[in-house]
């Protein structure tokens, strides 16, 4: 069982994750900032890798990568930074990276390394299924790592099903079909969408992600989801705020 589904058996509903791209604002702020998320309450921490062509980002995310790869951050450093942390963090990590990372850095490489992390779960946007299930779930279960699928609202039942099958953690459920940043308040179409999705009866988690941005939307999405991850809104705070207004932060998605 890995730390996802060890969260999920402790707690279910309302779970609250947040994305930060590593290397951003700081070279150096990576355990810093999982630090100060933990300590306020936060689920899971999802934990981006700084990519040239983050194709699943909106602007926001996308000048947070930008400005995280000016800053000197590349996978050798986010995985020297997570593995200092492994003995110290207690909330569960989840990576998010795209295909052409593990293939440049060498697949068992990459694996191996975020074993050493402590982390055994990723998110790979651009990872076609059947990839997946020829080559990626194999080299996965070797070392321990569970892959987490994305849905969007047009995704088809047929598919839905299939990736419900392979899930063992969580489906990350995208809001829309779009890039992430917020986009106000849920609207009627993603209702439908949620109510869609719940209607299934789907065996596996769902975790709901892009435009949720304030306590209005993560509710709204708890509603329908197990639980919201919240990622641009977060980029713009410890922009403007820096990680000082972590904790506020997170006390104003959670309505605290």
């Amino acid at each position: 069982m890995n730390s996802i589904q060890q969260l999920f058996q402790k707690k279910d509903k309302n779970l609250l994750s947040i994305f930060f791209t590593a290397g951003f604002p700081e070279l150096h702020g990576t355990e810093r900032i999982i630090s100060e998320l933990g300590s306020n309450g936060v689920d899971f921490i999802e934990v981006g890798l700084p990519y040239s062509d983050p194709l699943a980002d909106g602007p926001t995310i996308q000048h947070s990568s930008s400005v995280a790869l000016k800053n000197g951050m590349n996978l050798d450093v986010v995985f020297e930074q997570l593995q200092s942390l492994k003995d110290k963090n207690t909330t569960p990590l989840v990576l998010m990276g795209y295909v052409n990372q593990i293939i440049k850095y060498g697949e068992d490489a990459f694996c191996q390394k975020v074993i050493d992390c402590g982390i055994d779960t990723v998110i790979i946007p651009d990872l076609p299924m059947v990839e997946y299930e020829t080559h990626y779930k194999a080299l996965f279960a070797k070392y321990g790592i569970t892959n987490v699928f994305l849905i969007t609202p047009k995704t088809p039942d047929e598919r839905i099903r299939k990736i419900d099958e392979l899930t063992e953690g969580f489906i990350y459920m995208v809001a829309s079909s779009s890039i992430t940043g917020a986009k106000g308040e849920i609207s009627e179409q993603q209702i439908d969408y949620f109510e869609r999705i719940k209607s299934m009866n789907l065996k596996s988690k769902l975790i709901i992600g892009f435009g949720i941005s304030d306590n209005t939307t993560f509710t709204k999405a708890c509603e329908y989801g197990n639980g919201a991850i919240i990622g641009s809104a977060f980029i713009k705070s410890l922009d403007k705020d820096g990680v000082e207004g972590t904790a506020g932060f997170v006390k104003s998605i959670k309505g605290e």
